[in-house]
């Protein structure tokens, strides 16, 4: 973030907000190694190149809406993790059902053995991401409820959320 805010100067963001062609060119080739470290930091390897596609179209289109110059990196991040999450969520509505029976770590393994597995994966998390799946998953609390019950925000029990699920996932691996 910062070798962004070093090569940028206050004066490229402006004139790009203000609609000047070569500076908001010059701004899109200038982010687009950081926009990528980013990606690369939030994506799964798959996304990436779609991520860093997308963030850059985003840029382009919404400089004019960045309210403070000086939260110009804070901004973009925010836009590389967002479009994560949505590509994210997206792959994991494309699989099916089937998919997920066919898998055959699972489809080998019997209910008893699944249910084991299970528990000693949610064992394995640390406390803040255990507390976090056992509400959301097993007690099925929304967003917002968790939020209210442990004090945190919605974007904090979201990130927790996401984190103990792939620990969770990669456990189960």
């Amino acid at each position: 973030m910062r070798r962004t805010q070093r090569r940028l100067s206050v004066d490229v963001i402006e004139a790009a907000q203000q609609g000047d062609r070569e500076a908001l060119l010059s701004l899109l080739v200038i982010t687009q190694p950081d926009i990528r470290r980013y990606a690369q930091r939030s994506c799964q390897a798959a996304d990436i190149d779609d991520a860093v596609q997308e963030s850059l179209w985003i840029l382009n289109r919404r400089i004019g809406g960045l309210r403070a110059i000086s939260a110009f990196t804070s901004w973009l991040f925010q836009i590389v993790v967002r479009e994560c999450q949505r590509l994210t969520r997206k792959r994991m509505t494309a699989v099916s059902i089937e998919h997920v029976a066919d898998n055959l770590d699972f489809s080998s393994r019997s209910e008893p053995e699944l249910r084991l597995d299970l528990a000693a994966g949610l064992e394995s998390l640390p406390p803040h991401y255990r507390e976090i799946v056992l509400l959301r998953d097993m007690q099925s609390f929304t967003i917002d409820e968790i939020a209210a019950t442990l004090g945190l925000t919605r974007e904090a029990v979201k990130a927790r959320l996401h984190r103990a699920r792939h620990l969770l996932r990669e456990y189960l691996k």
